[in-house]
């Protein structure tokens, strides 16, 4: 057992779990708690909804991604250095929305809020990009693992901690504290390892633009490349499906808020983090491609469970097993993911590349899973009931597995596609 977790022990592990954690803190703070501080202050539902597009540079990150592979700031390295840069304009940005009042006007809040997104998105692509150069190919698992830990951490800090603290004081002073915590990120990013620069940055606009799109094709050909995106669009699209309906059918089975928020968030998380760092465990020991079958199949045959649940209707115990299967496998599902991301990218272009891969996952996620909704209404699951829906959610994970035998062997080397400079 201890040679199994070895992976997990060294500094560069503790490192992304750390950064992991000041990536995931700033994602709920133009979100989940500003949308409660926004309703607890009386601002209009209208108004609030549309507050969801201060989100935007999130998902349109990849257009400065470039830039970040281009320059070295002068102090700490390409990728340290950016993430000191992002922290720094974090705190500043994050510590300004304890001077806004909703009260005199929601038009400095929005600015505020999108300034907050547009910098943590900058430290989402140096993050992601200091992660997949800094790992050796057996650490790829153990990496995506850890840094999915603190992350969730973060989450659950800034959703459930926030709100506690928001009964006790106003939310300008919770604004404040966050803003403290996140100031010690900057400390952590600055005695983490710097990945090596194996190879010059880009330097002309073709190489900062171009060669990104260009290298990987040449590296994985223009047919086998298409059904590696493909495949990104369409891996965890069963997954995606039950997520954006699972509360709104256990809603409609009737289960309380309460139990489901307990069991959802509480339980779910749990077993989210559980599943990711087992996955990373076991991809450090399978390899990429057999972890992506495995992995994949497991997450495909969760949504059984709530198959099941549907079939059977207000089960408090099949609930809990329901919950906790589909969020395990998740988890499994997203270490084996993430190992594969980071496995097609070259140092050279990582942040690039890895913003272009990431932005491909949320056209699954909020293109495809929009028709979520759409699919349970077809299928009957307000009159007849939910079994179908869940059945459909299992099928849609097939054409993604079918795509596996492409570029990912059962029997072939553990990598999809070499790693240029990693060998």
């Amino acid at each position: 057992m201890q040679s199994f977790f070895k992976v997990f022990q060294s500094r560069k592990m503790a490192a992304l779990l750390l950064l992991g954690f000041a990536s995931g803190l700033p994602l709920y703070l133009t979100d989940k708690t500003l949308q409660a501080w926004l309703t607890v202050e009386g601002v209009d539902l209208k108004s609030i909804g549309l507050f969801s597009l201060v989100a935007l540079p999130y998902s349109l990150k990849f257009l400065w991604s470039p830039f970040l592979d281009r320059f070295i700031p002068p102090f700490l390295g390409r990728r340290r250095g950016w993430l000191v840069i992002a922290q720094i304009l974090l705190v500043i940005a994050i510590a300004a929305m304890a001077l806004q009042n909703p009260q005199q006007g929601l038009q400095a809040i929005a600015l505020n809020a999108i300034i907050i997104a547009f910098f943590s998105a900058t430290q989402d692509i140096a993050a992601d990009a200091y992660r997949t150069d800094v790992l050796d190919k057996p650490e790829l698992g153990a990496g995506a693992a850890v840094f999915v830990l603190g992350y969730r951490v973060a989450l659950l800090l800034t959703g459930a901690l926030a709100l506690r603290l928001a009964d006790q004081m106003p939310w300008n002073s919770v604004y404040l504290i966050l803003a403290g915590i996140m100031s010690i990120s900057v400390l952590y990013s600055i005695f983490a390892p710097e990945p090596i620069l194996r190879e010059p940055p880009p330097t002309t606009l073709q190489e900062i633009f171009i060669d990104p799109f260009r290298e990987f094709f040449q590296r994985s050909g223009l047919g086998r490349g298409a059904m590696i995106l493909l495949f990104i669009v369409l891996y965890k699209l069963g997954d995606v499906l039950v997520s954006k309906m699972s509360t709104t059918f256990l809603l409609k089975t009737g289960f309380s808020q309460t139990t489901i928020g307990d069991i959802q968030g509480g339980m779910g998380l749990i077993a989210t983090i559980v599943g990711t760092l087992v996955g990373g465990a076991l991809l450090s020991h399978w390899g990429i491609n057999r972890s992506l079958w495995v992995f994949g199949g497991l997450q495909a045959l969760s949504n059984l469970a709530y198959y099941i649940l549907a079939q059977l209707g207000q089960n408090y115990p099949v609930l809990v097993l329901a919950v906790n299967i589909e969020n395990f496998c998740g988890g499994l599902g997203t270490a084996a993911f993430l190992g594969f991301l980071m496995s097609l990218c070259n140092p050279r272009f990582s942040a690039t590349q890895f913003a272009l891969l990431s932005s491909l996952l949320a056209v699954s996620r909020d293109l495809l899973g929009a028709s979520a909704g759409q699919i349970a209404e077809a299928t009957g699951a307000t009159t007849t009931g939910w079994s179908p829906f869940f059945l459909i959610s299992i099928l849609a994970a097939i054409p993604g597995l079918l795509l596996l035998p492409v570029f990912a062997p059962w029997n072939d080397p553990p990598d999809p596609l070499p790693r240029p400079g990693m060998d």
